[in-house]
């Protein structure tokens, strides 16, 4: 997978303090020696994200970003198992800032690589998310930040980080099928 962009907090206290910064889609735990971890780490669900070892030290640090997209590409599945893949995307046609956690990790080749995951929640009782994914699995979502909880999200302590996963309300989403459709990201 190729590099995406984020928004995180810089470290120095002048401003600007958000910062736009190229990174891998999926998490790479400091720790991690093989960069194939990656592929299993795009989504961290956020009830376990402070406790699963991928996850657990970007929680505990703090390491918060946005993700920007202008859509997501999910399958939905008819009567006959068969998948169709819609977009996602906000009703107002603003992009969306997914809220993510961020790591440094390492490379094939020992360099030091910057990666994130999205945040998830669950999804069965979402009106519009619970009709995507296999019948069977559970329902998820990432986690769409309103515009105004982002400078909330990225400077917030970790122990009220859990208090800011919540649904999307489904009525400022909207879905329609795009076979085939390139997937997009906007920067906020």
């Amino acid at each position: 997978m190729g590099l995406a962009p984020a928004v995180r907090l810089r470290d120095e206290e002048a401003p600007p303090r958000r910062e736009v910064f190229l990174a891998q889609f999926g998490l790479m735990p400091f720790w991690a020696k093989d960069p194939t971890v990656a592929r299993r780490t795009y989504n961290a669900r956020s009830e376990t994200a402070d406790t699963k070892p991928n996850f657990r030290d970007a929680w505990r640090r703090g390491h918060r970003c946005i993700i920007p997209a202008e859509c997501l590409y999910l399958p939905r599945y008819d009567e006959t198992g068969k998948a169709t893949r819609w977009q996602l995307s906000r009703t107002d046609g603003a992009p969306m800032g997914i809220a993510g956690l961020w790591s440094l990790g390492w490379s094939h080749n020992g360099a030091p690589v910057p990666s994130f995951a999205m945040l998830t929640v669950n999804a069965e009782e979402h009106s519009l998310l619970r009709t995507f994914h296999r019948p069977e699995d559970e329902k998820r979502m990432v986690v769409i930040l309103p515009e105004s909880d982002y400078e909330k999200w990225l400077n917030c302590p970790a122990e009220a980080m859990q208090g800011m996963m919540t649904r999307y309300p489904a009525a400022s989403l909207t879905a329609e099928p795009a076979p085939g459709a390139p997937a997009r990201l906007t920067a906020i």
